[in-house]
């Protein structure tokens, strides 16, 4: 490499000043001859002696010349070495720093070797100077670039610092590392994101879990401790990993000990439940029971999934067990009654007093477990309810036909009233309850053929008889079928009657010259329609009865036999006061006065 300092050489200076001064000693050398001739001429010297000492000065003077000169050639030779050394150096640097061309460069080469040197110098000190200040650049990137690698890869040796390659100092060269940089610093930041979105969920984790959360952490890796900086904090595959799994293992066991909490939360309140536990020795497990439908993310409190929490919710799941052994006959009772509630809301008939009987027998003979029996009317309970939803469509259909019958009814004892036309309070609501009526009696038949087809279907797909209080639907369908079969022949019939009065009438009429006065129209048969009698809820020991109000009409027992039983007629006029305040006009159209 060409040295900086070559220009400063104080023997090049002499030489050239000595080629330059050559005349003058020449000058010198002569009259320094002379000078000696007239000392030799006062001595007596001989001419030989003379001549031999002129030769030996002649030839000192050649030597130290001739040294003087070939001194001078090779400052020379070594100048123009220089000059060319840094030439070639300049186009070096410019080649390494991807420059093409220098201002500083002069473009003429004209001129002395030192002029030459002199033009180039100042373009070298720069290129040096921008060389080191890009080496320095070149070495910062890439001792960041290996720093985040070996980060990355969680290497905990010191990085060393990198060799920068000097043969390419370009700016494009230094823009790609640049660009590798960033994408090295991008993927630290999204790692370093990662890395802190597992410790917050560690941290939420092991808050709800219970569990100490520095411990859980510093055992994936120490730096991931609060006391560390951000930036110090591990971003390797290595401790990704092993959060991921960290993270997987307490959500795991978070969804476990959720599921035995609600377990046991589902227990409690059961327990609670059959033993009627008063509020304020169930708030005590309030923080049990809140999460008994909570999925995994919903809980977020702390502590809210402890051990001790779950050990505390056993114990107490114990202690109620063993109090329940104790009132095993009001526990079983109570299911009793459930059971009996189910039934009599479906409509089905179970001997209460035998099944009571029964379990008292049990519980007092010992010979059955206490857990198996209430195990045994769970059972019972939840065919109960299955039964009741299979029969759930049909019961709907009967309550409408009920109704429907009720209206029917209701409607008939209303056609019979002579005064309904009257204006008296509340006849515009009842005119309104008849056109209501007469839609709701035309959807009868259609009520009752679809209510038959379904309850075929469900006792051919059962193979048993659906029973409504004991009584088969479908013999009561039968007979409802008949007595509105008998009600249409006695309306027809009835027609014919008035058709031929009439006609004696007018005959009488056109004989005697008087119009008889018109008798009373008999009344014709109706159809009750079916209506349970309300238990205690409302809804429990209904009766089904078909029959007609004072006209002997047949109702069906529980055997599916026809008896006789009189039925107390319907007030038509029965309307709430909100209902007439619903109505703001409405009336009936008035027949036609012959």
């Amino acid at each position: 490499m060409l040295s900086r300092h070559f220009f400063n050489s104080a023997v090049s200076v002499k030489i050239v000043n000595f080629l330059g001064n050559a005349y003058q000693f020449g000058s010198v050398l002569i009259g320094s001859v002379l000078w000696k001739r007239q000392i030799w001429d006062e001595v007596g010297e001989t001419d030989e002696e003379r001549d031999k000492m002129l030769l030996q000065l002649e030839q000192e003077c050649l030597d130290v010349y001739k040294r003087k000169v070939d001194l001078a050639v090779k400052s020379r030779a070594h100048l123009l070495q220089t000059l060319a050394d840094a030439r070639v150096e300049l186009t070096n640097l410019l080649s390494a720093l991807g420059e093409k061309t220098y201002v500083g460069i002069p473009e003429k080469t004209s001129g002395t070797i030192k002029e030459q040197l002199a033009a180039i110098a100042p373009a070298l000190e720069k290129l040096w100077k921008q060389k080191d200040e890009r080496i320095k650049e070149f070495s910062d990137v890439q001792s960041q670039t290996q720093k985040i690698c070996a980060e990355i890869a969680g290497a905990s040796d010191k990085v060393e610092s990198p060799a920068v390659d000097e043969s390419d100092l370009s700016l494009k060269k230094l823009d790609e590392f640049h660009a590798q940089l960033q994408e090295l610093q991008k993927e630290k930041s999204d790692r370093l994101h990662k890395v802190l979105e597992f410790v917050s969920t560690v941290h939420d984790l092991c808050a709800v879990l219970g569990m100490d959360f520095l411990t859980t952490v510093t055992e994936v890796h120490p730096s991931l401790n609060d006391s560390t900086g951000v930036q110090s904090k591990s971003i390797s595959n290595d401790t990704l990993s092993r959060l991921a799994e960290t993270v997987l293992a307490l959500k795991e066991d978070k969804q476990q000990r959720l599921q035995k909490i609600q377990e046991l939360a589902t227990q409690l309140i059961d327990l609670w439940n059959l033993m009627d536990t008063p509020p304020e020795e169930r708030s005590l497990f309030d923080h049990v029971t809140c999460n008994i439908s909570a999925s995994v993310d919903e809980v977020t409190i702390p502590g809210a999934l402890a051990l001790d929490l779950i050990e505390q919710a056993e114990v107490e799941v114990e202690r109620l067990d063993q109090l329940k052994a104790s009132r095993m006959k009001e526990i079983a009772f109570k299911r009793q009654s459930e059971l009996e509630e189910i039934f009599a809301q479906a409509h089905i008939e179970i001997d209460t007093e035998a099944a009571r009987a029964k379990i008292l027998s049990l519980i007092d003979s010992g010979n059955v477990e206490p857990t198996e029996l209430l195990a045994d009317m769970d059972n019972q309970i939840v065919k109960a309810k299955e039964e009741a939803l299979s029969r759930k469509e049909i019961l709907d259909k009967v309550e409408k036909w009920m109704s429907a019958c009720e209206e029917e009814s209701w409607l008939e004892d209303y056609n019979r009233d002579e005064n309904r036309y009257n204006a008296s309070r509340g006849a515009h609501l009842n005119l309104k309850r008849a056109e209501k009526a007469r839609i709701l009696v035309n959807k009868i038949p259609a009520l009752v053929d679809s209510l038959v087809a379904k309850t075929r279907a469900w006792e051919q797909d059962r193979g048993i008889t659906f029973t409504y209080d004991g009584v088969p639907l479908l013999a009561m369908l039968d007979e409802y079928a008949m007595l509105r079969q008998d009600r249409e022949e006695e309306k027809k019939r009835l027609r014919d009657q008035k058709k031929f009065h009439e006609q004696m009438s007018k005959e009488q009429e056109s004989a005697f010259g008087a119009t008889p006065s018109p008798a009373r129209q008999p009344s014709t048969k109706k159809v009750v329609g079916p209506r349970a009698n309300g238990g205690a809820n409302g809804s429990s020991s209904r009766r089904l009865s078909l029959n007609a109000h004072q006209n002997g009409s047949r109702s069906i027992n529980r055997d599916g036999k026809r008896d006789n039983r009189p039925v107390a007629p319907l007030n038509y006029v029965a309307i709430s006061k909100e209902d007439a305040a619903s109505h703001i006009s409405g009336t009936e159209h008035l027949p036609s006065t012959p």
